[in-house]
């Protein structure tokens, strides 16, 4: 097969920054994808409907002349949103979900929750609302191994959750485990979940074999083979509850290469052509459509984009880096070769 024609799918969970960074992650996110699940975790990060106005203010100006794209807005849960936040932002139409970070969990999220018994009201405000959460599901209890924080998280967190709360949507994104795709399988129909390109092509040797890998870590950690293996099957399997979110997070170079080693993979500027080249590996191109265009939009109740988009198989070779402000961001695959790229739109 030398082309694909998809209808154009959506990223539902995607970091684009805020300032300079977004000439660079708005254009390559949106020649892609027709919407998007905009991420809150800015520095402030994004509580309130005002801020969410804002900031996609912010997004819009950036996208290219021509492309059709449409930033979906999230506010950010914290221990003291109050139920009439969350009520009137669903009411507005213009906030799609609230991402719940459990507080140190990743980058910017030490505003975050810090234990679900604070956040009860919210959470029964957003079923009444039916307005969606999206959880980064690890604990982030120092006494937990940090290849087991996503198990732990769906034993304490989310199982009770699903019992408290059957009614409420919820997004377990960028699964990374065997035991993530187990409990989305047996899960109810409110509970869905995002996987995102690396970690269905790469697994822990890619981040520690041969020395640390800086721009293959992200949070969650990329796990071992059979987890990775766990997830392509999810994805290829056409099950109506996953689906892409690429969790593309863009880091500085310097911010990367660094002590901190900063935690995100920028996969923007290629993510369709990523997930191609796992879907092909896997045999199962033929799953990729519904994967990456289908199963997140009803999930989420929105209609199906009418736009395509091609895929060409034809080898190009990603750049080492691409601006990101005042410096420069390392994206996967940066100086290799990939076998699929974007064509002309239809």
């Amino acid at each position: 097969m030398h082309e694909l024609v998809l209808t154009r799918p959506d990223d539902w969970h995607t970091h684009l920054r805020d300032g300079a960074a977004l000439a660079t992650t708005v254009p390559h996110t949106a020649r892609q994808f027709a919407r998007a699940i905009v991420m809150p975790n800015l520095a402030p990060p994004v509580t309130t409907l005002e801020q969410a106005d804002a900031y996609r203010e912010r997004i819009c100006a950036h996208i290219p002349r021509g492309c059709a794209f449409t930033p979906l807005m999230t506010l950010y849960l914290t221990d003291a949103t109050t139920p009439e936040t969350l009520i009137g932002a669903a009411a507005s139409g213009r906030i799609a979900a609230v991402k719940l970070y459990p507080a140190g969990a990743t980058t910017h999220s030490s505003a975050g929750v810090t234990s679900m018994d604070r956040i009860q009201p919210a959470l029964a405000a957003m079923e009444e609302m039916d307005l969606p959460l999206l959880v980064h599901g690890e604990v982030t209890d120092g006494t937990v191994d940090i290849f087991d924080r996503e198990k732990v998280f769906i034993e304490r967190c989310l199982e009770p959750l699903a019992v408290r709360f059957p009614a409420l949507r919820v997004v377990f994104e960028h699964i990374t485990t065997a035991d993530a795709v187990e409990f989305v399988r047996a899960a109810p129909h409110t509970i869905a979940a995002t996987i995102t390109p690396q970690h269905l092509l790469l697994n822990r040797n890619d981040l520690l074999t041969g020395g640390i890998h800086p721009h293959h870590y992200c949070l969650p950690v990329l796990k071992r083979e059979h987890h990775r293996r766990a997830l392509m099957e999810a994805a290829a399997s056409g099950h109506p509850r996953f689906f892409l979110g690429t969790d593309s997070a863009p880091h500085e170079q310097g911010r990367k290469e660094s002590a901190c080693g900063c935690a995100g993979i920028y996969s923007a500027h290629a993510a369709l052509p990523l997930y191609a080249e796992a879907f092909e590996a896997a045999g199962a191109l033929d799953k990729l459509e519904g994967f990456c265009a289908l199963h997140g939009a009803a999930f989420y109740r929105l209609p199906v984009n009418t736009e395509r988009v091609r895929l060409v198989r034809e080898p190009w070779t990603v750049p080492d880096s691409y601006p990101l402000g005042d410096g420069k961001v390392v994206p996967l695959r940066a100086g290799a070769a990939l076998n699929w790229r974007l064509g002309h739109e239809h």
